[in-house]
């Protein structure tokens, strides 16, 4: 069985998008991979975090992984910073990958550009290493991200080559190589804004109405929907390029209720905008609320917290042989007895 890895990091309540996107995806691989499902709280630092906001958080997304589908019988479902081999796998990513290769990962060129390479936070140059340790540590073959992601996995690919090329042999590698995942956007690989649906959904839009959270009441979620941007033609037709508001919304309810595109479009080919919106909302909400319900019971049980630990005892024990290898490799600590 191979081998699949993804995180997602706790900075807030997902959306939708990234239930569609990522978490969706999760709950359909587990039958058919061996999955490990990571809540990166180790990513989340680069930036200013409240500690007991971020330790909130760090409980929700994992009780929203579980609420979702994700079974911890088929899974393993852990927090990044209670498995110790990830930073010190890190360490040794970052001391093989020459600094060119971080100064041109474009959220390090983006966000330098706007605010001055003197005021950005270190861990923005050298997170994508602490990245390449996550996916090689758990031997992952394929790693499910977003469009935006897969500059990151270049870079993973790339440090393997090299590794292997410079610690192994053809025929003894030392990692796996993996291979990226990504969704395509009429099946929500990318879910876009309610209210600029050119743009990325994201849960820190400034804009509330531009994005639906996980957590969204249901009077919420209808008045967002009700609310979405769409065109003037009243045609509900998928055409991202000229329609990229109804087009979006079709992928929303395409993905929310697990009918084709092409289903949708014929069952609302003589209606109007306002009454599709409707019944979307109303798709979203029912989707949605049974999420909500088990979601608030695992805050409250001992479940989750069980869950957790287990998950960070596994995922440990598998973390741990990998980063030996890698420590033999460079030549770290003693050399072992056998």
């Amino acid at each position: 069985m191979k081998t699949i890895f993804s995180g997602i990091q706790p900075s807030g309540i997902p959306t939708i998008g990234n239930y569609i996107g990522a978490m969706k995806q999760f709950v359909q691989l587990q039958d058919d991979y061996q999955c490990y499902f990571c809540i990166v709280d180790e990513h989340a630092i680069t930036v200013p975090q409240d500690r007991l906001k971020l330790r909130e958080q760090i409980l929700q997304l994992a009780a929203l992984y579980i609420a979702v589908g994700i079974d911890p019988k088929k899974a393993t479902i852990f927090i990044q910073s209670e498995v110790s081999a990830h930073a010190e796998a890190a360490w040794i990513v970052q001391c093989n990958i020459p600094l060119g290769e971080l100064e041109r990962m474009t959220q390090f060129k983006d966000k330098s550009q706007k605010t001055g390479r003197t005021s950005v936070n270190a861990g923005l140059l050298t997170y994508p290493p602490l990245m390449v340790a996550d996916i090689i540590l758990y031997n992952s073959n394929l790693v499910p991200v977003g469009e935006d992601q897969k500059q990151h996995l270049e870079l993973t690919r790339d440090f393997v080559d090299r590794f292997n090329s410079r610690y192994g042999t053809p025929k003894q590698p030392i990692l796996v190589s993996p291979e990226v995942k990504i969704a395509k956007k009429d099946s929500g690989g990318r879910v876009m804004s309610l209210q600029e649906p050119t743009k990325k959904m994201s849960k820190s839009d400034t804009n509330r109405k531009g994005f639906i959270s996980m957590l969204d009441e249901p009077d919420v979620i209808r008045k967002k929907i009700k609310s979405a941007v769409t065109d003037s033609s009243g045609i509900i037709e998928y055409d991202p390029d000229n329609k990229p508001g109804i087009s979006n919304l079709l992928v929303i309810y395409s993905a929310m209720s697990d009918l084709p595109i092409s289903d949708i479009t014929a069952k609302y080919h003589d209606s109007g905008y306002a009454e599709f919106k409707a019944d979307l909302a109303e798709v979203v909400v029912n989707k949605l609320e049974p999420i909500q319900t088990h979601y608030k019971e695992l805050l409250v049980s001992d479940e989750l917290q069980t869950i957790l630990d287990d998950g960070a005892i596994d995922a440990q024990k598998v973390a741990d042989r990998t980063l030996q290898k890698m420590r033999n490799a460079v030549g770290l600590g003693r050399k072992p007895k056998r």
